[in-house]
């Protein structure tokens, strides 16, 4: 591993961290109910930081997984597999929020983005 992976590591969990600190702020002193903003805006942040939690999370894998050998278009890789984490749960949240969440719908969500995963995953 070389030292921009490790500080691309660092950095990316450190700020998942505080994006985490905003979501608990969030949680803790705004209403969904009351508020009908705080309900998108933390859809927003819980995305925001699942996605910044994934993407090195990822990264490791695929990095243990290759025998310590970090290969290009690894971290475009890990980066689109967070992003697609933190857009599955923006859609889990928002569904919560609106009352339409069902878990046919969430196994059905869970199905496209695993198929849209392994295409764009497909070695060529």
């Amino acid at each position: 591993m070389e030292t921009r992976d490790r500080l691309a590591n660092i950095g990316l969990l450190g700020a998942a961290g505080v994006v985490w600190v905003l979501v608990g702020i969030l949680v803790t002193t705004r209403d969904p109910y009351a508020d009908a903003v705080a309900g998108y805006e933390g859809a927003l942040l819980i995305a925001l930081a699942v996605g910044l939690t994934c993407a090195p999370l990822a990264w490791l894998v695929v990095f243990g997984r290759h025998r310590r050998i970090a290969y290009n278009g690894d971290w475009f890789r890990a980066v689109r597999r967070g992003a697609w984490a933190g857009l599955f749960v923006a859609v889990i949240v928002v569904l919560r929020v609106v009352g339409a969440f069902q878990l046919p719908i969430l196994l059905f969500l869970a199905a496209i983005f695993v198929v849209a995963e392994i295409t764009l995953s497909a070695e060529r």
